[in-house]
């Protein structure tokens, strides 16, 4: 009953993706309207769906009660960066792969992908959850995730110099949006209710604008082009089965040895989070790098695939 249940949740993410795959390929859209409808979702859209969630579905104590949960996707998140280095030494992964393959195992698609499968799956009273991991998730990608793709460059000579941080991409506008939030919420600002509507009506956009994204993005990637090597299989089982594991694993030990008071919703939320995609930039990150670019659009395009065969099983377990 809740495999069909997840199915149906799931249909009109299909749909919508379906949807945006249609309109690329018929020509329908141009060709910059994908890098424009990104940027839109990321800057606009987004950094107002979740200010106006903070304010709608969070309070001073859930708030404190909230920052606690951090503790539990970083540390899967610090678990699941030792498996993927050691699966990268195991199967012999070559350079211009390995940072590709990390970043795979380890950080989710959780603006394209991950915010709006929540949102179909447990409603927006998730999304204050959903926050937790998107928070852990863009931290790690920005800050550590950046820094592994940009050291696996096979053309780079050997520097001293290492991985700047980009302040700009440790906090990018969602998580701004998030913070700016955290203080009206604190100080009890209150909001006007035209402003409170503008921002809603916004971010109401997420949803639809993300999976024409997507369907978007696997047309370009070329479904076709898709190879299914022993570094992409690999890439995939740690997306779909290691990282969800790792999931669980924690939050079992948290709940049952350290006492820790886990609500459902976010329970489930982490870790169906766990299981979304890989990273739509890893492409981008990876030519940027002189990585293996067809490798890293293959594991994004398969990975993007599959999510819809995998979130209705893990429903089903969790």
């Amino acid at each position: 009953m809740v495999f069909l249940q997840s199915i149906q949740s799931i249909l009109s993410i299909i749909l919508l993706i379906a949807l945006g795959y249609f309109l690329k390929r018929r020509k329908m859209i141009s060709e910059d309207f994908g890098g424009n409808i990104a940027g839109v979702i990321t800057k606009i859209a987004l950094p107002a769906s979740i200010f106006v969630s903070v304010l709608h579905y969070l309070d001073k104590s859930s708030l404190i009660s909230l920052s606690g949960a951090l503790i539990f996707p970083a540390v899967a998140i610090v678990i699941g960066y030792a498996i993927a280095y050691a699966l990268v030494k195991l199967l012999k992964i070559r350079k211009g792969r390995r940072g590709v393959f990390m970043n795979a195992v380890v950080n989710a698609n959780t603006i394209f992908i991950g915010l709006p499968l929540n949102v179909a799956l447990f409603g927006e009273k998730s999304l204050p959850y959903f926050l937790v991991y998107y928070v852990c998730n863009t931290v790690s990608t920005w800050a550590f995730g950046v820094f592994l793709i940009s050291n696996d460059d096979p053309e780079a000579q050997e520097s001293k110099s290492g991985h700047k941080i980009n302040i700009s991409k440790l906090l990018p506008p969602p998580l701004l949006g998030f913070i700016v939030a955290l203080v009206f919420l604190l100080l009890s600002v209150p909001i006007p209710q035209f402003v409170n509507a503008t921002l809603t009506y916004v971010g109401n956009l997420v949803t639809p604008l993300s999976l024409i994204y997507i369907g978007i993005i696997l047309f370009d990637s070329g479904i076709r082009n898709i190879t299914f090597d022993k570094d992409t299989i690999a890439a995939l089982i740690g997306r779909f089965v290691i990282s969800p594991l790792v999931a669980v694993a924690v939050i079992y030990a948290g709940t049952k040895y350290l006492g820790y008071d886990m609500a459902t919703l976010l329970r489930q939320t982490l870790i169906v989070q766990s299981a979304t995609p890989a990273l739509a930039v890893l492409p981008i990150l990876a030519a940027q790098a002189h990585g293996d670019v067809k490798y890293a659009t293959g594991i994004v395009a398969s990975s993007t695939i599959f999510f819809v065969i995998v979130i209705p099983i893990l429903m089903q377990l969790v």
